[in-house]
This record gives C-alpha cells, structure tokens and sequence, in this order.
C-alpha cells in the first residue's frame, strides 16, 4: 500500500482567512483581494505557490467555510475575486483539467466529510495538484446505479474495508490520484440501502487502469479493476450505509457540472457551425438555415438556463433541475453537431486522425466536425443516461408518479442479474 498522507493539508491557513468576516461585501472582498495581489504579485509569485496563498486566504471558492479555501460569503461574490485576479493575469487552477474533483468530490467532500477529510483533501483539489475521478458505473449496473455490485468487506481485525469490483466509463482514471467510489457493503439489503461511500486511493495495490478506446479512437475513459483493494475506514465519506445517499449529492453536482458549463453567448457547440455558415457562403440553403437558426436559438436558451441554474445554487444545493440542463446539453450537442456535419457534406464526413489517444481531459468542441460528431454521441450516456434523467425530472420536478419499480424492497443478493 502506498504511503497515505496524513493530518491536514500542508501549508498554514493565513491570517486573512481566520480574521475574514462570513457576511464581506462586496467592497470588502474587492479590498481584500487587492490586498493579497500586492502580497502574492502574479507576475513574481510561483503558479503553484500562488494557488496554494490563494486557498488559504480564503479566495478559491469563497462560499466555502473559512480555513477551506473559503471565507463563508455568499457565492455570488466568487466573480469579485474572479473579476479581480483574471484582471491582474493571475494564474488559474486548470478547472477543465480537474473538473471532477472540483465539480463533483469537492461539495461531496463539504457536504458529508469529516473535518479532518477536508482539511487533507480539498486544498490539493483545489490547486490541482491532486486529480480525481468517479468509481461509480459498473458494467452490470448500467443506468441503474443502485444495482451496482462492486462490494466492500470489512475487515474485523484492522477496520479497514477490502474492496473487489469492476467499473467502467472512468474519465480521467488514468491521470488521477484519488477516487470517490461507491462499493456494496451490505447484499442482504434492498439495492439503495446496502452501498458504502469511500474515496480510494488510485496508488493503491489492487487499483489495475486499462484505457477505453472509444468511437472517437480517444481512450479518455477507462475501465478500473479493484482487486482486494484496502481502504481504510477513515477514507469512508458519511455512514456505513449511507452512500446512496451520498451518491445522490455527487450525481446532482454532476449533471450541473456538464449541462450547466458556463458559455459566452454562441459559444459551445454552435460556435464552429455559426463560424462556417458566415465564412462558408456556397454551403447555405433555405432549409439549413431554418435548422440554424432554430438551434442557435435553443443554444441561447439553455446558456441562459445555465446560468439561472447557477445563480440557483447560490443558495444551496443543486436541485433536481440540473437533470434538464444535461438532458438539453446533450440533445442539443447532438442535434447541432449532426447539422454541421450535414452543412459540410462530403466533407464533413472526413475525420482527421484514428490514433488512439489518451486525453487528460475532455473536450467536446475540439478538433474537427467529424470529431465533434463522434463525441456528441456519449453526451446522452455519461453523467446519468438521458432516460434516467427523464424520469428524475418526471418525478422529482414535474411530480407525475414515479415509475412502477418491483425490485426496490427485493435484498439486492435476490436480484435477477
């Protein structure tokens, strides 16, 4: 097993962050960040090393809690800091890079960690000197998660848990440190009841990574074998039991995550397509034209939707309502990205390169037409399939009676697989 760092996370937390007032101003935050530029100026103060000052004065996330990247002001105010350092060419912590970490095992990490778990985990996330990624989908388990049946024995001797399993469609596996896993810790107990949350050391003996090509020829996903893997149970994230629960929390931040990307008006998707119909001339017809501009439009409406979902989770938690943003962002990806193909004709029908590829991140707009093709496809499969999210946003939105489900109280070892 690997040496597991211990204790909180190195570095002190500066006098800044401690004597930070949790209702700043507007004015107060402008100050403050002022302040620390003309201490940690960009231009002499090392990438990492900067990133690392700005966590512990509280500037990273500032609706966090003070001593954890945060200084417990409302969120809203992240853009005054933002605004500030984007100004003065201060680095940033490569968010596409660390995505899941920050989108998703972060507020996971805030929500149900224990304070020791915070202080370890949440400043490398941060600066991004510590990747994550998901262990949740299984090849078994499909759209149902609950179903999964990685399991997770404790062992009576030690406290530790000893983790054996297979997952599948792990993005970013290949390059992380760290894991939010979900594991069956208890068969006898219907499928929602008996899961276990942890976060699992990549490092770790037992943890096997092999790439997954995909119809792109990137392998930006992987499958991960979990081979007596030790987990020790201070790395579990809430209560023995409790991690359907938890997995909840991660699944919404989630769908936020990749249907709520923050855009400037034509940007994503429809940016290339807008670009060729300007440059292109001899392409056009009346009939595109009408499918352009009806999906330029529906563009704009999800972008806008996007950012009413942010402001939204400035008071709270992510709701329900995140599952109809990645619906639309998957439709319309798809929807889009097969215009521009058609638009292109023959040529669009060229793709640039097979060589199997192993991407850090993910990158849906890159590349050529043909690639943005491609890509779109798996829109509609990760992060919650669009059919499980129809039926979140059916029940848990529009409040039309939940689907008839005969195995919710069956003990999951009585399932049919």
């Amino acid at each position: 097993m690997s040496a597991r760092p211990t204790g909180p996370a190195a570095g002190s937390h500066g006098p800044d962050a401690t004597a930070a007032a949790a209702s700043a101003s507007p004015a107060e935050l402008r100050r403050r960040t002022e302040e620390f530029l003309a201490a940690h100026p960009p231009a002499d103060t090392g990438r990492t090393d900067f990133l690392r000052a700005r966590f512990d004065a509280g500037l990273a996330w500032v609706h966090y809690p003070e001593g954890l990247g945060g200084l417990g002001a409302p969120r809203a105010l992240q853009a005054v800091v933002d605004t500030a350092l984007e100004a003065a060419g201060a680095p940033d912590n490569d968010p596409r890079r660390i995505g899941i970490g920050l989108g998703m095992a972060a507020p996971t990490l805030l929500a149900y960690g224990t304070e020791e778990q915070k202080r370890r985990f949440l400043r490398p996330l941060w600066v991004g000197e510590e990747v994550w990624c998901q262990l949740f989908s299984e090849p078994g388990a499909g759209s149902d998660l609950a179903a999964l049946g990685t399991r997770a024995v404790r062992e009576e001797a030690t406290g530790d848990w000893i983790v054996d399993g297979q997952k599948v469609w792990t993005s970013s596996a290949h390059v992380a440190r760290w894991a939010i896993l979900v594991a069956r810790t208890d068969p006898a107990l219907p499928k929602h009841q008996g899961i276990t949350y942890f976060l699992c050391d990549m490092t770790d003996p037992g943890v096997e990574v092999r790439p997954l090509r995909q119809i792109t020829g990137e392998a930006e996903f992987n499958e991960v074998f979990l081979t007596g893997v030790r987990i020790p149970d201070a790395h579990r994230l809430g209560a023995v039991g409790q991690g359907w629960e938890v997995a909840r929390t991660t699944l919404m931040n989630e769908r936020v995550s990749i249907g709520g990307m923050r855009l400037p008006r034509e940007g994503g998707m429809i940016a290339p397509v807008a670009a060729l119909w300007r440059e292109r001339p001899e392409l056009r017809t009346h009939a595109l034209h009408e499918r352009l501009l009806e999906l330029w439009v529906d563009a704009e409406v999800a972008r806008l939707t996007a950012e009413r979902l942010r402001q939204q989770l400035a008071a709270g938690r992510p709701g329900p309502e995140g599952s109809g943003m990645k619906l639309s962002f998957a439709r319309l990806n798809q929807e889009i990205s097969g215009l521009e193909v058609e638009l292109r004709g023959e040529e669009g029908l060229l793709y640039d390169d097979w060589t199997m590829r192993r991407p850090d991140l993910v990158d849906f707009t890159g590349r050529g037409a043909g690639y943005r093709y491609l890509r779109s496809k798996g829109n509609s499969i990760e992060g919650g399939t669009s059919e499980i999210l129809l039926n979140i946003v059916a029940e848990r939105v529009l409040g039309l009676p939940a689907e008839p489900r005969d195995d919710k109280d069956l003990p999951w070892k009585d399932l049919a697989r």
